[in-house]
């Protein structure tokens, strides 16, 4: 059969040819090609015809002379369209899409499925990075849009057996609901059928010697083959097929050994049955396939779980927003799709909405609910000029706001596409327990065949069931499965606490920080610096000096520059001059021109550049004092403070206690930094320190064999959090466009880090749990299996026991 399907050609004179890929009719006006061994086959449509090249260009092309029969239509006619409208929305999108595409895949198991779809996908041309998550479904590819259409990625999936899509919240939901109702009634249908075949079974069990007469024992034992029946070709079904791609593929995965166990132990009894001689263990393959089932169904409770976190955050952003037209006081309003929204537009926002994008509020005042983006549980009041992000939800008043970015741009839309990153890579244990799991199945096959061997030599009779034992009672999920699903409730988790884990490594680095490194303003204090005194220090006054600093300071988002343009609004100061040639200096200062005159803002250092001489004042202790001058003169002195934050001290100390050396790195001068460090009890405290010297800093910490942790506010830090062993930013809304870190901070605290260090080392600990669990367990079981202490349904109930076990622990990271 196999000799003919391979060598197919058309059909006789006045029959259409055959598809030589799928075997339907080619239509006549078709010219669709591909190449197999050397030859132009004709295809029926262009999907068929993809499906072969994959198959081939990813060095399978012995398929098509070793199958049975013809694969089934990869993409037929109907599918030509979807996949068309697929590129289309694709080239159609705005920088959104981009060169990442997020899929969701169906029928990923383990480690091979892994391996498999990421080994076919990057031999794909324009293909630079794919990452499969497990634990949630999800698959990423990074690609050069030029080179490489989502319809190429659909037509190689499917060519080597996955079904995907591109990902659709709605979609997705309804594949995830779908499937759980699918899994559901397998399980229903093995429990059935394991509860109707232990009553025939226990009988027997229970029978002594002559007290059943063969003719019962063996209507028992066809009872029991027809019960069994619906488990094996129903239930059973995902483990049959997941095994099967798999040995196609050449990557026998976890599934493997479950259906050769279950088929082993069917064809053995159905041959014991049929010969009149020989055990049955019918009930143990219901029972092994109830129970593993069982342990899927929670997986996939456990997954679903896993992703709860994102799903919230994609339904924070409202579908429409009510725009305001003409003049805003009519409250004239029409309903237009939030991705049509643009900077400038007036929208009402009625109580109980979500902000559709991030804005600024222009009348109104109301209370805000925060939650979904940083974690805070209690609102807070905004009012006139408070600026509010994308997927605030409005508890009080009706507020007319003004847009300030494009929803696709918002501080909630920058956040999705960050915990969607943060699912893309994996860390340092979970790649070993993918390299571990994937050799694990491979190993068990080959001990399996040996044991066989010697079983047949010393006991024949149980050398079959003693093989099928082997296959049953291991249990690689551990390896494959139960990390990454530590990993993704331990992420859930810490995104609901406020923390945002971005990078794989993000929480096992942690956990080996032997130093942590803290910025000062905006991290350790409130990053809010008010001004005490405006001293004036030449020919000016200290209001036509506050006057001149808020003009150079107008478009600065440090704190400093909002400090000091606060400072010149309370006092009827900020309106009537304007500055011209800007230039910002990094950690020094700006300097501008105004009315012709050059003027510099900043630290002693650069402003005495220009002025010329040495300041002739002192800083006042506790506070920091940035300079304002001009060419040949000192102007002013302006001195700040900042409080600290509540939790500073408390955070700080449970570091400590754990063993962690802390050290406070600030850009602003010795004095105000020490004072932090003295209130903290920080004994390393360094100030004045350039954002190049804080990398360096860092850089002579690594040097030194320390493993450095590093959080910082995210403005003037980008070098240092990026040089870092791990890192985190404080998320202060829009300073998360400007992330350099590994993690990042959602609310306005430090708390939450502390909560994250936690999480880290229980994540850890449970990974070490889970591995050491399959490890322990595989080493016990396996022999016990191999030496005969366990028969079939023995074996099963251990392996779903192990299965549970796993991802029971892991699902304890989602707990508060």
């Amino acid at each position: 059969m196999s000799a003919v399907l391979a060598q197919v050609a058309p059909a006789a004179a006045g029959m259409a040819a055959q598809c030589f890929h799928c075997g339907l009719p080619v239509p006549p006006e078709a010219r669709w090609q591909a190449q197999v061994g050397g030859v132009a086959r004709s295809m029926c449509c262009p999907g068929c015809a993809a499906a072969a090249e994959a198959i081939v260009a990813g060095g399978y092309g012995d398929y098509y002379t070793s199958r049975t029969e013809y694969a089934a239509p990869v993409v037929g006619e109907a599918d030509a369209p979807e996949l068309a409208l697929v590129d289309e929305q694709d080239q159609g999108s705005a920088g959104a899409s981009g060169a990442e595409l997020v899929f969701t895949i169906d029928g990923v198991r383990c480690a091979a499925c892994v391996w498999l779809v990421e080994r076919r996908l990057g031999q794909l041309a324009g293909v630079r990075e794919v990452s499969l998550n497990v634990a949630t479904g999800r698959l990423y590819v990074g690609r050069d849009p030029a080179l490489c259409r989502p319809s190429t990625i659909l037509r190689a999936l499917r060519a080597i057996g996955y079904t995907a899509y591109l990902y659709d919240q709605r979609r997705h939901g309804e594949r995830l609901e779908r499937e759980r109702r699918t899994m559901f009634r397998q399980l229903f249908v093995a429990g059935l059928s394991m509860m109707q075949v232990m009553m025939y079974a226990v009988p027997v069990y229970l029978a002594g010697d002559g007290t059943m007469d063969a003719d019962m024992t063996a209507l028992m034992g066809w009872a029991s083959l027809f019960l069994t029946l619906p488990a094996v070709f129903y239930s059973a079904l995902p483990f049959f097929a997941g095994a099967w791609r798999g040995i196609r593929h050449g990557m026998p995965g976890m599934d493997v050994p479950v259906a050769l166990g279950i088929a082993a132990a069917f064809g053995g009894s159905c041959a014991a049955l049929a010969g009149g001689h020989g055990d049955v263990y019918f009930d143990s393959v219901t029972m092994f396939i109830f129970l593993l089932l069982g342990s899927r169904y929670l997986e996939l409770g456990a997954r679903r779980r896993a992703t709860e976190a994102l799903e919230s955050l994609r339904q924070g952003l409202p579908a429409s927003a009510l725009r305001l037209r003409g003049d805003p006081a009519a409250r004239l309003t029409e309903i237009v799709a939030v991705s049509s929204l643009a900077a400038g537009d007036l929208v009402l926002v009625q109580p109980g909405q979500a902000v559709p994008a991030d804005c600024v509020v222009v009348e109104g005042l109301t209370d805000v609910d925060l939650a979904l983006l940083s974690g805070e549980s209690r609102t807070q009041r905004k009012g006139v000029g408070d600026a509010l992000p994308g997927g605030a939800v409005n508890v009080a008043q009706a507020i007319v706001v003004r847009i300030t970015s494009a929803a696709n741009d918002s501080t909630l839309a920058m956040l999705v596409r960050l915990v969607e990153r943060a699912g893309q890579g994996k860390p340092a244990l979970a790649l070993w327990a993918d390299r571990v799991g994937a050799w694990f199945v491979l190993g068990l096959l080959a001990l399996t065949v040996v044991v066989y061997w010697i079983w047949s030599t010393v006991d024949p009779a149980r050398a079959w069931f003693v093989a099928i034992a082997m296959l049953v009672v291991s249990c690689p999920c551990a390896l494959s499965l139960a990390t990454p699903t530590a990993l993704a409730a331990a992420t859930d988790r810490l995104l609901r606490r406020g923390v945002l884990a971005v990078a794989p490594h993000t929480l096992e680095t942690l956990e080996r920080a032997t130093h942590i490194v803290f910025d000062k303003t905006g991290t350790l204090t409130l990053g809010r610096p008010t001004l005490r005194h405006a001293v004036p220090v030449g020919p000016l006054d200290g209001d036509s000096c506050l006057r001149i600093a808020a003009a150079l300071e107008a478009e600065n988002a440090h704190p400093i520059g909002a400090a000091l343009r606060a400072a010149a609004g309370e006092h009827g100061l900020s309106h009537g001059l304007s500055a011209r040639e800007l230039v910002y200096q990094v950690g020094q200062g700006i300097e501008g021109c105004i009315d012709g005159v050059v003027y510099r803002v900043g630290s002693v250092a650069f402003v005495g550049a220009l002025a010329g001489g040495r300041a002739r004042s002192v800083t006042p202790a506790g506070t920091s004092s940035v300079w304002l001058g001009r060419e040949g003169a000192w102007l002013a002195r302006f001195d700040l403070a900042d409080g600290l934050r509540p939790e500073a001290a408390d955070v700080v100390q449970r570091f400590r206690r754990s063993g962690k050396n802390i050290i406070l790195l600030s850009g602003d001068h010795h004095g105000a930094t020490h004072a932090v460090a003295a209130q903290l009890g920080i004994t390393t405290a360094l100030g004045g320190q350039l954002p190049g010297e804080k990398l360096d800093f860092v850089r002579r910490l690594q040097r030194d064999g320390a493993i450095v942790a590093m959080v910082g506010d995210g403005v003037n830090d980008a070098a240092v959090l990026r040089g870092a062993d791990v890192s985190f930013a404080m998320g202060h809304g829009a300073a998360l466009a400007q992330l350099h870190a590994d993690g990042v901070l959602l609310g306005d605290g430090l708390a939450p880090l502390a909560d994250a260090a936690s999480t880290a080392r229980r994540t850890l600990a449970v990974i070490r749990q889970n591995l050491a669990w399959a490890m322990v367990y595989n080493v016990v079981a396996i022999p016990a299996a191999a030496t005969g202490l366990l028969n079939p349904w023995m074996s099963g109930i251990g392996m779903a026991a192990s299965s549970a076990v796993v991802v029971l622990n892991a699902l304890r990271l989602r707990k508060d």
